[in-house]
């Protein structure tokens, strides 16, 4: 395979817009392998899930959906938040408030409909997925492209040319790692 980045670095002969145009679409590629496990009625799903082990508040609940999917299923706030929202306007769950941070636990209603639901989490599949395979790789590979970006964009000629050098031994050595079967 040849080197990835033309002579010269990465910054040398390549616009900024066609970096950014490639890590994009770097990062749609590992999202949809990573984040096609999960729809939105997973999020519903996972927090009545959760609430029927311990009352939690929303960052709790992101950051259990997160360990226990092996970092490969993260939701937002933008996505707990108005779901715990819709579950308390159902009546599933309540809410209270101490030192200015709503707790969450479920009702009576709550505990029938996530016990009925139990089964359809993700990380309860019958078929179980290797998260952190799947999970840890392309977020590693995303660090790994926003970093080389960011020197793109930022370091010197003597800097671009030492990334693309590590970058180079890099995907020799994965590639190695593959070899060693």
């Amino acid at each position: 395979m040849s080197n990835s980045f033309p002579t010269g670095g990465f910054g040398a002969g390549v616009h900024t817009d066609s970096m950014w145009q490639a890590l994009d679409q770097l990062r749609a590629r590992f999202e949809k392998r990573a984040g096609s496990r999960v729809g939105r009625g997973d999020v519903r799903s996972a927090v009545l899930a959760l609430l029927a082990e311990a009352p939690m508040h929303g960052y709790q609940i992101i950051r259990e959906i997160d360990e226990r999917s092996g970092g490969s299923w993260k939701p937002s706030a933008g996505s707990v938040y108005p779901t715990l929202q819709l579950l308390a306007d159902e009546g599933l769950i309540e809410a209270t408030e101490e030192g200015g941070r709503k707790t969450y636990a479920l009702t009576e209603s709550g505990r029938e409909v996530a016990a009925e639901d139990a089964g359809s989490l993700p990380w309860a599949d019958p078929e179980p997925h290797d998260w952190g395979r799947h999970g840890a790789l392309p977020k590693s590979g995303m660090e790994l492209a926003q970093a080389a970006t960011q020197v793109g964009r930022s370091g010197s000629p003597e800097q671009i040319e030492q990334a693309v050098t590590v970058l180079d031994e890099a995907r020799k050595r994965l590639y190695a790692i593959l070899a060693q079967d």
